[in-house]
């Protein structure tokens, strides 16, 4: 599957198509997923009783495939290459926190999103890696059908078997539409999710972390 999202400047003296603040945006998909998936959804669309052939829904299944595509590019992507593409030799054996990360998923169990904030630090052990890069392995996982449960876990296992560190701590505070548009309905509901190894599972140093991402 390729898929990727370029966003490219573009000068007026280079073209004269340009939008409101001089960029453009570049969506490419698999075409023969596209199509098959479209196939489907134009059943699905029949099956909940849809006109198909009405102007609102005529581009609607081309929509949703690619929306889909997007949404799990996640498969594509191996999180630990992300880390091991920006490690650096470094004597700092201090927290190193990222929080706030803003995470999108899909619920494995009703394709349904799931979205929240992710925060996660580390202790290095001589191994420090780009913040960016600590951002960019949430999302890669966060883009799969999940359960935050899980999510969390590989973005600890992640961390931890590629830079090994004195420790990793990963908190996780999402909403679910699974449960606030279906099922119990609760719409102020928030599950929060944890995981703690090394250094992290010492009291003083959890609580250290915690007290931080408040």
């Amino acid at each position: 599957m390729v898929i990727f999202v370029r966003i490219k400047k573009f000068m007026d003296m280079c073209s004269n198509k340009s939008n409101n603040n001089g960029y453009e945006k570049f969506e490419v998909f698999d075409k023969n997923i596209t199509e098959e998936l479209s196939h489907h959804y134009r059943g699905i669309l029949n099956l909940v009783g849809e006109d198909i052939s009405r102007e609102g829904l005529a581009r609607t299944p081309e929509r949703v495939a690619k929306s889909l595509q997007f949404l799990l590019q996640g498969y594509q992507t191996d999180p630990v290459e992300i880390l091991k593409s920006a490690m650096f030799r470094e004597d700092y054996r201090q927290m190193v926190i990222v929080k706030d990360i803003e995470i999108y998923s899909l619920c494995e169990h009703h394709l349904l999103p799931f979205f929240g904030k992710a925060h996660v630090a580390y202790i290095p052990n001589g191994i420090v890696t780009g913040l960016s890069k600590i951002a960019r392995v949430v999302d890669v996982f966060a883009r799969r059908l999940q359960l935050q449960e899980r999510l969390t876990l590989q973005i600890k296992e992640c961390i931890h078997d590629t830079l090994k560190p004195l420790g990793v701590a990963v908190v996780i505070e999402a909403q679910h539409l699974c449960m606030q548009m279906r099922g119990i309905q609760k719409q102020h509901s928030i599950t929060t999710t944890s995981d703690f190894t090394g250094a992290f599972q010492k009291e003083a140093t959890r609580d250290e972390f915690i007290r931080l991402i408040r």
